[in-house]
């Protein structure tokens, strides 16, 4: 998703809510930057590119990637499935660090379908006027991002059995 369609897709009415509603929630648009859940695969360049800002003097990048074991298992691949509302929880992720962080700009991007060991599941980035900020906005973006949002992973070992994960 492109910043103009995550504006777009926002479902605020004009004039809807109070000047002081409008002005924060114009404030979030203008820092969240690439929301998207996607299939094909992920680029930190492009995450990068969504936060820049000249205002920034701290940029944090996370990278989660498919590893090759869990639990003492050998995996062999494995594939996520996104709930229909994950993408608008994304959105109130972003929304909740930018109110709680001084963040320049924001972006976050999670892989679905079938991936190999080693490529990139997970791209969140921040920017903001000092590390400190990108660091703590940055944790708490993939922290929340990985309790709140829908997505689930199967996981297929080299034994031949699988497992879903967060699908409780």
């Amino acid at each position: 998703m492109t910043r103009t369609e995550s504006n777009a897709q926002s479902g605020a009415q004009p004039g809807a809510q109070s000047s002081d509603q409008s002005s924060a929630e114009s404030v979030a648009r203008d820092q969240i930057r690439l929301l998207d859940l996607r299939e094909s695969p992920l680029s930190a360049d492009e995450v990068l590119s969504a936060i820049a800002d000249p205002r920034a003097g701290g940029f944090c990048l996370f990278v989660g990637a498919v590893r090759d074991h869990d639990g003492g298992r050998s995996v062999t691949e494995l594939g996520y499935d996104a709930h229909p509302r994950a993408l608008s929880e994304l959105r109130e992720v972003a929304e909740a660090v930018v109110a709680a962080h001084p963040v320049c700009g924001l972006a976050a991007v999670h892989r679905t379908g079938d991936l190999a060991v080693g490529e990139s599941a997970v791209i969140v980035g921040v920017s903001a006027p000092h590390r400190d900020a990108a660091f703590a906005a940055c944790r708490q973006l993939i922290d929340d991002l990985k309790a709140r949002v829908p997505l689930w992973k199967h996981q297929r070992f080299t034994d031949g059995s699988a497992e879903w994960v967060g699908a409780e």
